[in-house]
């Protein structure tokens, strides 16, 4: 089942079915108004938000419209939380290996997790504000939606609670960040509102490739109309979203509605040239990756990070080539508003 949810009736839009294809949806008033309303009482709505589906591949449905992407907020325009691990974790040791800082003796058994803001989730074709000082990047990221989950929860009892998967560019702004981690409070102003994909699917929608807590399918990453990363998110996931879950409530109650993000999916890569996708490589999944390998393998980096007028493109096809969950497709562009005050972000067009 593919859920999404419509810029209509209200800043948290309006619930909508959608057809495995992605050609047409129908509104489900009758059943839940919206996608947090249905998750809160997610028995009850899900076998008949299923019939609606049913009814959409079978052409019974009686009243479907045509279905645009770019007629969506996101699945969850505002979350209760959103919290974001560090599961590949070749990404943390070339970060590490970069700066000539060892990895620390627990990376291979506790996630890394930081609590982002979740009350302004940006719709998949959202204008992302790219001022050069801040050093705009993005990170392609898989990203499930929970139902409610209880504290100490094991991690053999947490894939019981994913409902619903989708994709996530976490917007970073690599030039804050190391002076909000000096402080030791960050992630804050680095991290700004993050852009999610048009749809989100149940697990069963992703067929064999949901094996494990993990999703065996390829991120594919554009930018500037040219491929970027081809990056199988399945493999080189360490922690699972079954081993995130439980890492997030090991002390606290997770509420209906929390999203919980993979971190940037990424690939061991044995040399620079070779990681490259016009090389055949799986290339990255966020500009920072790419600047790490070439500061290890070439000494500095190059590749600069997000302009105004910069585009990415964020998609995940199944095996017969069509996208599960839509694209995300941000430009970068200018900061229209500036703060006046330490040199705080604006926010950005939509």
């Amino acid at each position: 089942m593919k859920l999404c949810s419509l810029d209509r009736g209200g800043r948290d839009g309006r619930l909508a079915v959608v057809s495995r294809d992605l050609t047409i949806c129908q509104t489900v008033d009758g059943i839940a108004p919206t996608l947090q309303s249905a998750l809160d009482e997610w028995a009850r709505c899900e076998p008949r938000l299923r019939e609606v589906a049913a009814a959409l591949e079978n052409a019974h449905a009686r009243h479907a419209e045509p279905f645009d992407p770019r007629s969506c907020l996101a699945p969850l325009p505002r979350a209760f939380q959103w919290a974001d691990g560090s599961s590949y974790l070749s990404h943390v040791r070339l970060a590490r290996q970069a700066r000539g800082a060892s990895a620390p003796d627990d990376l291979e058994t506790v996630p890394l997790m930081y609590q982002g803001g979740s009350d302004d989730l940006l719709p998949n074709h959202a204008e992302i504000a790219a001022d050069p000082a801040w050093g705009a990047d993005f990170e392609a990221e898989l990203a499930v939606i929970l139902d409610d989950v209880p504290a100490a929860i094991g991690e053999a009892d947490a894939a019981s609670r994913i409902h619903l998967l989708t994709l996530v560019n976490d917007v970073s702004l690599r030039a804050l960040v190391p002076a909000e981690l000096a402080r030791g409070f960050g992630f804050f102003q680095s991290k700004p509102a993050s852009s999610f994909a048009p749809v989100a699917v149940t697990p069963d929608e992703l067929g064999p490739a949901w094996q494990s807590c993990r999703v065996h399918l390829q991120m594919r990453v554009d930018l500037n109309g040219r491929p970027f990363g081809r990056v199988d998110a399945g493999p080189t996931m360490h922690f699972s979203f079954a081993r995130l879950i439980a890492h997030a409530a090991r002390t606290r109650r997770l509420a209906a509605g929390t999203i919980i993000g993979s971190g940037t999916v990424s690939a061991p890569q044995a040399d620079l040239a070779s990681s490259l996708v016009d090389n055949g490589g799986s290339g990255c999944c966020c500009l920072l990756e790419r600047r790490l390998l070439e500061t290890v393998h070439a000494g500095a980096a190059r590749t600069p990070l997000m302009r105004p007028g910069d585009q990415v493109r964020i998609e995940m096809l199944d095996g017969d080539g069509a996208s599960i969950f839509g694209a995300i497709d941000n430009r970068y562009v200018a900061p229209i508003e500036a703060s006046a005050q330490e040199g705080g972000a604006p926010h950005a067009p939509r």
